[in-house]
């Protein structure tokens, strides 16, 4: 263990062996530093805050502040980090609103410099939260997501599984396990397919993939109808996450950029009405 001596470390703080505490780090009383992890200058790990082995933790970073709420209860909740994140510069997590909840953020993450992860947040395995991105309270992320730099989620919102959401989109609904939303839009434009490739998926999986995703997105079915042909034409593979997903949606998921089978374009009429008379067009 090295501890920098210009670091603060609380003597009830647990910490493990091989663990660097950098300078001007401070840990507080209860939490608790995993074997191997590794604290850059400045970074703060508070109280309630517990870190799997091998994390490694940037400058400035702040682990375990309180919610921002604005009833923060006197005993709030922990945060719990899994084993071989890489946390970036100035990246801050919150702890959970109640005591017996904890933010949860999984193994092998990426949070990039000035992620932010709010109370109550999930994140699990090998998630990517890149530059600026903001998750508000109670947001899930789920296994390898990726979410660009500049992102707002709102709270309660979920981002599935092998989802790639683009740079600064905004985000108030579900967003479907293995699609793409575009950032300038904020609305889904197809499969996540070179995410998926990047995965291990099979032409065969990514071509089932993309029959789920016609079903959802423009077969023009009502929302029960279309949650039904899901589990009925998807039961096994990594399809039938398409219907998990959407059946427990609490705040529906979001639209294609595609207009909807029978949207209709209203259209100039065919015959201009002449201007008034001595009035002059440039």
């Amino acid at each position: 263990m090295s501890i920098h001596p210009t670091a603060i470390v609380d003597p009830s703080a647990q910490i493990g062996p091989n663990v660097e505490i950098g300078p001007y780090c401070i840990v507080e009383s209860g939490a608790k530093i995993g074997p191997g992890c590794t604290l850059a200058s400045h970074a703060v790990v508070k109280r309630g805050t517990q870190l799997g082995e091998n994390n490694r933790v940037g400058e400035g970073a702040v682990l375990g502040g309180l919610p921002q709420h604005v009833q923060v209860p006197d005993r709030p909740g922990r945060v719990v980090i899994g084993a071989g994140n890489t946390i970036r510069e100035n990246v801050t997590v919150h702890r959970a609103l109640l005591t017996e909840h904890a933010t949860i953020i999984g193994d092998c993450c990426l949070l990039m410099v000035g992620a932010h992860v709010a109370h109550d947040c999930r994140l699990g395995n090998r998630v990517i939260l890149t530059n600026n991105a903001m998750l508000a309270g109670h947001v899930r992320v789920d296994d390898r997501a990726y979410v660009s730099g500049g992102v707002g989620v709102h709270q309660f919102c979920r981002i599935g599984e092998l989802a790639m959401v683009g740079g600064h989109a905004h985000l108030s609904k579900d967003v479907p396990p293995y699609v793409t939303v575009d950032g300038l839009s904020s609305l889904v434009v197809g499969l996540n397919k070179i995410g998926l490739r990047r995965a291990g998926f099979e032409r065969d999986a990514i071509r089932q993939l993309m029959d789920a995703y016609r079903i959802i997105y423009r077969s023009g079915l009502f929302w029960d109808e279309l949650i039904e042909q899901l589990r009925v034409r998807f039961p096994n593979g990594p399809a039938a996450l398409f219907h998990e997903f959407l059946s427990t949606s609490a705040r529906g998921i979001v639209s294609e950029r595609r207009p909807p089978p029978g949207a209709t374009i209203k259209l100039r009429d065919a015959v201009e009405e002449e201007p008034p008379v001595g009035v002059k067009f440039a």
